[in-house]
């Protein structure tokens, strides 16, 4: 069958009239325009449709197909799970595939995978409709992204589904079983604070950022300079406590400021010292030997969600 890919030539002859013409390249040597596709052959009559329009009919013609997605949140949100899900994996390729290269250490790869993923998603939230009438419908459909990573860490933990390179990537040994403990925490965080607080909640930003970039910064500064440790806990160090609050609370800023610019959040000088407190007490809990014999990724959303709920 003939393979055929149609281009749409635009030329501007005049101020109000756009002419079109099309052209096609050929794949095959049996070629014949009777055995185009039909989506080729849409396509065709839909530049067809436009030739010799004025271009304020194109704009509104192309304005109206746009309008038809932007007015149903249904199908509007079901593009963005789709676009969000899409981001998602891409990163956990591109990491899984520098652990099986062996680019970075084993548990450097791990805190990149824990640092990038959940603060990338969090950025595809205002794709999700904020149509009043769709109530929550747009804070389920994005949880569903990660919903589905916790199955995913599940059938992994379990050994039910190999995967050695998605291993590899999140765990600290490369023993399938860890999945089941700070992956599936990470992932059920991400989702409770999404379904749950959502984008128009300082807490949802608060557990996320301290969770991925406050924990994940504190893991690779302190194992690097990490040369003084705590009198309570031996195996946290000064300056990786330091770095997560810092880290922490930046990006609590950042995302604070990035979802105002969408009205989500009002900025205020009270959400900036609440985003600190938070990642002050974030920080001495994820220093706390209990915290280690736990899970980080228990333990640092927790504390947030819980100081987070006094003071916001």
């Amino acid at each position: 069958m003939a393979s055929t890919i149609f281009y749409l030539c635009v030329t501007v002859k005049s101020k109000s009239k756009f002419y079109f013409c099309s052209h096609s390249r050929l794949f095959s040597s049996n070629y014949s325009p009777l055995t185009s596709s039909s989506d080729s052959l849409h396509r065709y009559k839909f530049g067809r449709q436009l030739e010799g329009k004025p271009r304020r009919t194109i704009r509104r013609i192309l304005t109206s197909s746009v309008a038809m997605f932007a007015e149903n949140p249904v199908v509007s949100d079901v593009i963005a799970t789709m676009l969000s899900g899409g981001i998602a994996l891409s990163l956990l390729r591109l990491w899984e595939e520098t652990a099986k290269r062996g680019l970075f250490d084993q548990k450097l790869n791990r805190k990149l995978v824990h640092v990038s993923v959940g603060l990338a998603f969090m950025l595809c939230w205002p794709m999700f409709s904020i149509c009043p009438s769709s109530g929550r419908q747009g804070a389920i459909m994005a949880s569903l992204v990660p919903a589905v990573n916790i199955i995913k860490m599940l059938l992994l933990g379990l050994g039910i589904w190999k995967d050695y390179a998605t291993v590899k990537s999140m765990s600290r040994f490369g023993d399938h079983r860890e999945l089941l403990k700070g992956p599936l925490y990470y992932a059920s965080t991400i989702t409770l604070a999404g379904a749950i607080y959502w984008r128009t909640s300082p807490i949802a930003i608060a557990a996320i950022c301290n969770l991925c970039a406050g924990d994940g910064i504190a893991d690779i500064v302190g194992r690097r300079f990490g040369s003084h440790k705590l009198p309570y806990n031996r195996n946290k160090s000064i300056v990786g406590s330091i770095a997560m609050a810092t880290a922490g609370f930046l990006a609590c800023i950042g995302y604070m400021h990035y979802f105002s610019s969408f009205g989500y959040v009002q900025e205020s000088p009270k959400m900036v010292l609440g985003f600190l407190v938070v990642s002050l007490a974030a920080s001495l809990v994820e220093s706390h030997p209990l915290s280690t014999e736990l899970d980080d990724n228990l333990t640092v959303p927790l504390a947030s969600v819980l100081v987070g709920s006094f003071v916001f």
